[in-house]
């Protein structure tokens, strides 16, 4: 599942390659026999008995992750989970009359805000659980338990490879609690296990073909100098993480909003030159999920009839997206909250596109470090 440097012009368009590989090493690090994180949390393990509520801290790439793990973790184990900055979670958040443990996500285990937020935790006592691509960082090491992702080096500044990791590991950790905390038998866990288990593969067999369709709908709309991207649900997440990838690699202004939230404001942005992009994506077994389909469909025939044009990733077979939407990403079928680490990868290649052919170097974006060191 690895591709050679030599065939890609960028770093970024590598570590979208590496992808399928760095998820499956993910899932072997932190899987043995159907055992989920064997004895990376016995130090914790009291706290995980106890504790009232988890609460991710992270920044940027790292906390959309965070907000998509947010879905996955409350979902299926029940457990409360608030998602902050990681700027902010020193001088706001008290945990009063709660027993939290604190999950700080970061791909380089440097980032200045995430350290100051794992600090200030400990010195109150929490326990924390450190999600990073960098086993030796500063943030792992502090650590009460540290959880490493499989994505190896990311040279390029725009996160890719350590993203859908980190929802690698925020999926694994949703699996762990609900069976930790008797939501999920042991035969239930195998089979989403089983799911997540086939997901590299299902990824290395659309890469090329999503690579060519996002050149083809980057020559389209890299003229643009706003994008819209919607989703619903855990799709959220990732319609913010795709707004973000453009918004670093291209400089154009692109914002990521719940679909629903389109009337409430966003619908004055658009006209026959604004891209929406709409993460449209459906799970067929998840009644839930096929309404939030079917009311981000109507949300899209809003835009159509105002002109907008609309770039969707759906999913495989779906034979109403093509009657509405410009231009399509479609994606192999996934189960809702597993959905997230496929999905994205279509914008990230529709990112790069967009702002290899404006010219800009997607490896190192202006005004940006791969790790933000200061506060």
């Amino acid at each position: 599942m690895t591709t050679q440097t030599s065939s890609f012009s960028h770093a970024m368009r590598q570590e979208i390659y590496e992808q399928p590989g760095a998820i499956a090493k993910t899932i072997e690090r932190h899987l043995d026999n159907d055992i989920i994180f064997p004895g990376e949390l016995h130090a914790i393990e009291s706290a995980l008995l106890t504790f009232e509520k988890l609460i991710i801290a992270a920044s940027g790439s790292s906390r959309h992750a965070g907000l998509a793990g947010e879905i996955m973790i409350e979902d299926l184990s029940g457990v409360a989970v608030d998602v902050e900055y990681a700027s902010e979670y020193s001088y706001r958040s008290t945990h009063a009359a709660v027993e939290p443990i604190v999950m700080v996500v970061t791909q380089s285990g440097e980032t200045a805000d995430t350290i100051a937020a794992q600090r200030e935790a400990l010195t109150r006592g929490v326990k924390t659980i450190a999600v990073s691509n960098v086993a030796e960082a500063t943030i792992p090491r502090q650590a009460s338990a540290a959880l490493i992702t499989g994505a190896g080096p990311e040279l390029a500044i725009p996160a890719t490879k350590s993203f859908t990791t980190q929802l690698t590991v925020l999926y694994l950790m949703a699996l762990f609690l609900a069976r930790k905390r008797g939501r999920m038998t042991s035969e239930v866990t195998r089979s989403y296990l089983a799911r997540l288990l086939a997901l590299p593969d299902a990824i290395q067999a659309n890469l090329s073909e999503w690579d060519a369709l996002a050149e083809r709908y980057g020559d389209k709309h890299y003229p643009a100098e706003k994008f819209l991207y919607l989703g619903r649900g855990v799709h959220y997440a990732i319609a913010r993480e795709g707004a973000l990838k453009l918004k670093e690699t291209s400089y154009a202004h692109a914002e990521g909003y719940p679909a629903g939230e389109l009337r409430h404001g966003p619908n004055a942005l658009v006209d026959e030159s604004l891209p929406v992009v709409v993460l449209a994506t459906y799970d067929h077994s998840d009644p839930d999920s096929m309404l939030r389909y079917r009311r981000t469909l109507d949300v899209m025939k809003e835009v159509k009839s105002r002109h907008g044009r609309l770039v969707a990733v759906a999913t495989e077979g779906d034979q109403e997206m093509p009657e509405v939407a410009d231009d399509v990403f479609f994606v192999p079928p996934a189960p809702e909250l597993l959905l997230p680490i496929v999905e994205v990868i279509p914008l990230q290649l529709f990112a790069y596109h967009v702002a290899t052919k404006k010219g800009y170097d997607v490896d190192r974006p202006r005004n940006l470090v791969k790790a933000v060191v200061t506060e």
